[in-house]
């Protein structure tokens, strides 16, 4: 083995300690140099922060050179992960979500938060909990070495649905019937997360082949690019810490409370997919991006939705933003924990 594999190995086995940093990083990095930060917020659209897009564009890429548009006819033949991801994103996420805040903000912290914050907490869970993710499911499917084919119709089938059930499910949960879809959101982030980078891959795919004649091109082409795509990663930690250091210092406490939930809900999810994907006996390869998609959130459509409905300093807008710092370290240790029990999956 070279040098440069055995140090991307070391930077992956230490990468929660990378991450830890960066958090710190940020945080101080946010209170040091407001300016840059607020500058940095200020380059967005629907919501959707360029700087972060052009980060999260970074890491996906890799994945999507991998992609052989050949074989994803053979998607079909593999059904059971498609049918986990369905069921689980769209019949039962959203719901246990629901009944954890409840749960939480309703009853076990009933003496800690006042009902119409309570009420504003519930609905932020829930806004998240309908919106399966769109974009860092791609780098979370990456560092398990995820069927890149696979990952990519599913996510797409997930955008699909998304577009006529997240709506009416929310409105179901939250008893609200007028629920403003950001459609610039949600249209842009598929464009930026998906259709760019996956146009970027099919071109450098095809000039890798048509150079080599060989796959084996294309997998020390994306070796290659690993380590920037984490690098990617780690900065894309420290933006996220840095642009909300200031909510996590002035309500450490709140963060903590509404961070529970959602940790529970994001390990609860994974088990129950991973669990079916392992008794259905699904490959690894489809297993791991099957459970890391119903885990992971689409937080720029839900942090758009809360702001639309309940405004910028609402408790609902809080709660998405917590999902966003909550969602990196938590997909990271789901990452190392499906890599690690990918011997008890088949294989093929």
């Amino acid at each position: 083995m070279s040098t440069e594999n055995n140090g991307i190995g070391i930077f992956e086995k230490w990468l929660s300690l990378w991450v830890t940093l960066s958090i710190i990083l940020g945080i101080v990095l946010g209170q040091t140099w407001p300016e840059i930060f607020n500058l940095l917020t200020s380059f967005e659209y629907a919501h959707v922060n360029f700087v972060i897009a052009a980060l999260i564009w970074a890491m996906v890429y890799p994945m999507m050179v991998s992609v052989d548009f050949g074989s994803i006819r053979y998607v079909a033949k593999q059904p059971k992960g498609l049918f986990i991801t369905l069921v689980v994103n769209w019949l039962i996420k959203p719901f246990t979500m629901a009944a954890l805040g409840v749960f939480f903000f309703k009853f076990l912290f009933i003496d800690l938060i006042a009902a119409p914050d309570a009420d504003s907490y519930v609905a932020g869970l829930i806004l998240l909990g309908a919106a399966p993710c769109t974009a860092m499911v791609f780098v979370w499917s990456h560092l398990t070495r995820g069927d890149a084919n696979y990952t990519l119709v599913q996510v797409s089938i997930n955008d699909l649905v998304m577009i006529f059930a997240y709506a009416p499910i929310v409105a179901l949960l939250l008893g609200v019937t007028d629920i403003p879809v950001p459609w610039g959101t949600l249209i842009l982030s598929v464009i930026l997360y998906v259709i760019v980078p996956l146009t970027a891959g099919i071109i450098t795919r095809k000039i890798l082949l048509n150079a080599n004649k060989t796959d084996e091109a294309v997998s020390n082409f994306t070796a290659t690019l690993k380590p920037f795509s984490i690098l990617g990663l780690l900065a894309t930690v420290v933006l996220l810490f840095g642009f909300q250091g200031n909510v996590i210092l002035a309500n450490p406490t709140l963060i903590i409370i509404i961070a529970i939930p959602l940790l529970l809900q994001s390990y609860g999810i994974f088990v129950i997919a991973y669990f079916a994907a392992w008794f259905m006996k699904v490959p690894f390869r489809i297993a791991a991006p099957c459970a890391l998609i119903g885990t992971s959130n689409f937080f720029e459509l839900a942090v758009a939705v809360a702001i639309g409905l309940f405004g910028l300093n609402s408790g609902a807008a809080l709660t998405t933003v917590v999902g966003v710092l909550v969602e990196v370290p938590v997909m990271l240790s789901l990452v190392a924990l499906a890599n690690k029990t990918q011997a008890y999956f088949p294989r093929k």
